[in-house]
């Protein structure tokens, strides 16, 4: 096993560090390597890749088109509605 040092650690990061093992009830020296090791691995799922992962996922089962039905007019007057008043509340909170 290799094993690294690390210099000029600010005092607030290995009181941190200090604390996490002491809540996982490890030593420093094994949370700062369970920490290193998460972060450097490429099979833990970070939020920046879970659409990239779904996508891959289920890229074999092919995909699905859906039909988008046509909105109905009482829909339409509704969102109309909604966005006229959405306008007014905006203007009357910067008055």
């Amino acid at each position: 096993m290799a094993s690294i040092t690390i210099r000029n650690l600010e005092d607030d990061v290995k009181a941190r560090l200090r604390l996490r093992a002491a809540e996982h009830q490890r030593s420093m020296e094994e949370e700062a390597r369970i920490i290193l090791r998460e972060t450097v691995t490429d099979e833990k799922i970070g939020p920046r890749d879970l659409v990239k992962f779904i996508r891959e996922r289920f890229a074999p089962l092919g995909g699905v088109e859906l039909e988008i039905p046509p909105r109905s007019l009482e829909a339409r007057v509704a969102g109309l509605l909604l966005s006229r008043q959405h306008v007014r509340d905006r203007h009357k909170r910067c008055f």
